[in-house]
């Protein structure tokens, strides 16, 4: 038996479906998929690590980290189950949450539907006092108020407190004091914004801490409970959060601030994507997630996922930009859609296909699950296809039921469209793979990208099945399948860095720079990033500063990359030149000539992170020695429109080199690979399929 170690490391991602379980033994992979438990969370990673520590043959006691990452928080806000929430603010500004930005994202909808506040009006109570947006005091606080509100939030059962004041990212002292007042009398969980989301922007960093509160008591509950239950099981060691920038955080600090894990299981994902671009030396990536409830794409450069500041959840208008509940915090920027295993599939009123972005989720699952699911899901069309082994899903630990899903999608779909099963299922399996592309080409275009110059990575327990059609479809000839795929971002856990962004506004106005109270700032943020690092290191740490600049007059900024280092006097220049390089890389060109525009930095943000060793590196090989199956199934394949013989294969039988030619199927534990008509696959050194279109350079 070995010695607990943190060689040994343990990713645990709880997703809408399936909960994913990669342990890494020493650089040996051993994984699997469980079920989630929706009632009680914790059991499907307890199940799932009895199952990777036998397969390893160790014991729990020689776990040295567990890394996990979940939906939890996010699925708290989408259904409203977090806890009752009371919200202090400064007076006149009781309104903000609901009132939003008054920006209409469906312009000529004259019913159009806003999500509901998480607070409701009657729970926000108002305070006198105010601070300037140059951090000045302009009227002190009313404290013997706030005295008075405590009394009621006490007397009213809330279970947590969120404060937001007025340009109390500039100051944060009012808020502070609020908290001292309110935690005298309450002994409730109290959120005040200069900690959550120190930013700008009122509604966005308001709503923040709303949802922080609002998920905080839950989180907080759910993760003392795992970590008492995996000390029950053995498993006596340290346990650290992936948050929705990529990077490790420890569980007192996901306590506190749980708004954080929002997107933390996408961001394993693409931390994940961005490893194996980073072995293979490749610039230009796009990640493709599908998992059992969404699909995430999202753009990598440089080895590096793209960040953004901000992101939405709980859109009331399915993908609509603009609908949802604005979250400002650091993030991975994807894009996301409801298109899992278990999404389901109905018809609208203009007889259309459509998914999602309801889920069957694990219970009761897609109708094929035999767990009571009554309507289809992708993974029901999926197996009418053919893609699937009824016999062998999940290793064989579900048996699928392909009569149950023809049952499940002639009833809600294929009767109202006059079609049969398969043509029924090839319609559904189509309107994913398109909406999928249309979201990727959008992203794309967004961020001035060519969607096609780019190698794709598939991962997720669906998205191999889906990738090939879906890369002909965006005119993408190569795409990665890695080993382990089927649980890639419970393995994307393991690859991450301790990290953590801190961020600030403070307006600088480049005309007017002050080198002294701009080096001031950035050390404080410096030490604010590092000081949640050393939560779980004691290595070197890398910081990355960026500023967020505009024209003045402009509604938003741009990310500009500074050097990390001490500022002059005369860096106002220097600042300048980056941000016109930048502002000319997003936008074409960078605006000259006009006498008098100023250029000012809105946003400040220094991110920490631990240094990770080099990876390995391999290169795509093209592979030369064709493997003939000597097992084969009719797949429905879509370039003849008809079932044809696919051949079946293992992954494991193949070695490096060894080619594939499409229309093949590639069986693993945890998903499939197909490989239609118009691709061959290559097995790669690492392990990885490649998926390359016949007469392209590979």
């Amino acid at each position: 038996m070995t010695t607990r170690t943190e060689d040994i490391r343990l990713g645990a991602d709880i997703g809408g479906t399936f909960t994913d379980i990669a342990l890494d033994v020493r650089g040996k992979l051993f994984s699997t998929k469980v079920l989630t438990n929706y009632g009680a969370p914790e059991q499907a990673i307890l199940d799932g690590i009895d199952i990777v520590v036998r397969d390893a043959g160790i014991s729990t006691a020689d776990i040295g980290i567990v890394i996990h990452g979940t939906t939890l928080a996010t699925n708290a806000l989408i259904e409203r189950r977090g806890a009752k929430t009371a919200f202090v603010t400064t007076e006149g500004f009781r309104d903000v949450i609901e009132m939003r930005t008054e920006n209409r994202f469906e312009q000529y909808d004259l019913n159009l539907r806003l999500p509901t506040p998480l607070v409701s009006r009657e729970d926000r109570f108002t305070v006198k006092g105010r601070i300037g947006a140059e951090g000045q005091e302009l009227q002190p606080l009313d404290e013997a108020t706030l005295d008075a509100i405590a009394d009621r939030i006490a007397k009213a059962g809330f279970g947590a407190v969120a404060v937001g004041f007025i340009h109390s990212y500039a100051n944060s002292k009012h808020e502070e004091r609020a908290r001292e007042i309110l935690s005298r009398k309450l002994s409730i969980p109290i959120s005040i914004s200069s900690e959550v989301s120190p930013q700008m922007r009122e509604f966005e960093r308001f709503n923040t801490v709303c949802a922080n509160a609002y998920v905080r008591p839950q989180m907080a509950n759910y993760l003392s409970r795992l970590q008492i239950r995996l000390k029950e099981m053995g498993a006596n060691c340290p346990v650290f959060m992936i948050h929705s920038g990529g990077g490790l955080i420890s569980v007192e600090t996901a306590s506190e601030f749980p708004v954080r894990l929002v997107e933390s299981g996408p961001a394993g994902g693409a931390i994940f994507a961005a490893d194996i671009a980073r072995r293979f030396g490749l610039e230009k990536v796009v990640s493709y997630d599908m998992g059992g409830t969404t699909a995430k794409i999202c753009l990598i450069e440089d080895f590096a996922p793209q960040t953004a500041r901000t992101f939405e959840v709980a859109r009331t208008y399915r993908f609509t930009k603009g609908s949802g509940m604005p979250i400002s915090i650091p993030v991975i920027e994807m894009i996301e859609i409801g298109a899992g295993g278990g999404s389901i599939a109905w018809v609208d009123a203009m007889g259309r296909i459509q998914t999602g972005p309801e889920s069957a989720g694990s219970e009761p699952g897609p109708a094929c699950y035999g767990r009571g699911g009554q309507r289809p899901a992708i993974t029901d069309a999926d197996l009418v296809l053919g893609k699937l082994d009824p016999d062998n899903f999940a290793g064989g630990a579900i048996r699928l039921d392909t009569s149950a899903s023809e049952d499940a999608i002639m009833r809600d779909v294929g009767v109202k469209l006059s079609l049969d099963a398969t043509s029924t299922a090839f319609g559904i399996c189509e309107v994913v793979d398109e909406n999928m592309a249309n979201a990727a080409r959008v992203h794309a275009v967004e961020n001035g990208k060519n969607i096609s110059d780019n190698i794709m990575i598939a991962f997720g327990g669906a998205a191999p099945l889906h990738a090939a059609r879906l890369c002909e479809k965006l005119g993408i000839d190569q795409c990665l399948v890695p080993q382990g795929a089927g649980v890639g971002s419970a393995i994307g856990f393991l690859k991450a860095p301790f990290g953590y962004e801190a961020l600030a506004s403070r307006l600088v106005k480049l005309s007017r720079f002050d080198a002294t109270e701009v080096n001031e700032l950035l050390r404080g943020l410096k030490a604010t990033a590092e000081s949640f690092v050393r939560a779980g290191t004691n290595g070197n740490i890398n910081f990355e500063v960026v500023a967020f600049m505009r024209y003045a007059g402009q509604g938003w900024e741009i990310p500009v990359p500074l050097p990390n280092e001490i500022f002059g006097d005369d860096a106002a220049d220097k600042f300048a030149e980056l941000f016109q390089e930048n502002y000319q890389r997003f936008f074409g060109r960078a605006i000259d000539g006009l006498a008098g525009l100023e250029v000012e930095i809105v946003t400040w943000s220094v991110k920490a992170t631990d240094e990770r060793s080099d990876v390995a590196r391999h290169q795509i090989t093209a592979g030369n020695l064709a493997i003939d199956a000597q097992v084969t199934r009719a797949v429905f394949d879509p370039a003849t429109g008809a079932r044809q013989t696919y051949a079946i294969v293992e992954r494991e039988a193949l070695s490096s080199g060894d080619r594939v030619s499409g229309p093949a199927v590639i069986v693993e534990r945890e998903t499939s690979t197909v490989v239609t008509t118009p691709f061959d696959a290559v097995m790669q050194s690492d392990g990885a399929i490649l998926l390359t279109r016949k007469g392209s350079r590979s």
